[in-house]
């Protein structure tokens, strides 16, 4: 397996739910009411599968070795682009777990953002994916030997080995401090 194949099955996890968020966001718009239990779910998913399990290890992984590489100047462009990328849906993520916090305050008015976040959110992921997947991902599997695509594929599999376990020694740290 090449070290791109369980970044685009990831992919399609993430195309699932973003399409569940999709069909829960046009119930809370209907209704006016926020779905806070439902926006903790989306948001630790968001979080901690979309971003810290497939963005982590596209950036600490597969864009780091691709860092060392001498790149095109189209592909260096991409990358830095789907970095930026990254950091937008962080952004996007954590105004949506404010403006959630905000309606629990009993700001009504804050559905609106709520709303507008998971919009953008949902609107977001596909193209996102769709660059990864057909514009960068096999392109860039040129710059590697079948060796280095082999260790990549193995440092992948560890890097989620860990993930569950970085996760709560992260929760109970916080509950510690």
């Amino acid at each position: 397996m090449k070290p791109i194949g369980p970044l685009m099955h990831e992919h399609r996890l993430i195309e699932r739910m973003i399409t569940v968020i999709a069909r829960r966001k046009d119930i809370m718009a209907k209704d006016r009411k926020v779905d806070t239990g439902f926006i903790d779910t989306a948001v630790d998913f968001i979080r901690t599968y979309a971003d810290r399990t497939h963005h982590g290890k596209e950036e600490d992984i597969l864009f780091r070795d691709l860092s060392k590489m001498k790149m095109t100047v189209d592909h260096a462009r991409i990358m830095q682009e789907l970095l930026d990328e990254h950091v937008f849906a962080r952004k996007m993520t954590a105004e949506l777990v404010a403006a959630k916090e905000s309606w629990i305050a009993g700001n009504a008015q804050s559905i609106d953002t709520v709303i507008d976040r998971i919009t953008t959110l949902v609107e977001f992921y596909p193209g996102h994916i769709r660059k990864e997947d057909k514009e960068f991902f096999f392109p860039i599997l040129n710059y590697f030997t079948k060796e280095e695509q082999d260790a990549m594929l193995a440092e992948f599999y560890e890097f989620d080995r860990r993930m569950i376990h970085d996760k709560y020694r992260l929760v109970i740290e916080a509950f510690e401090e």
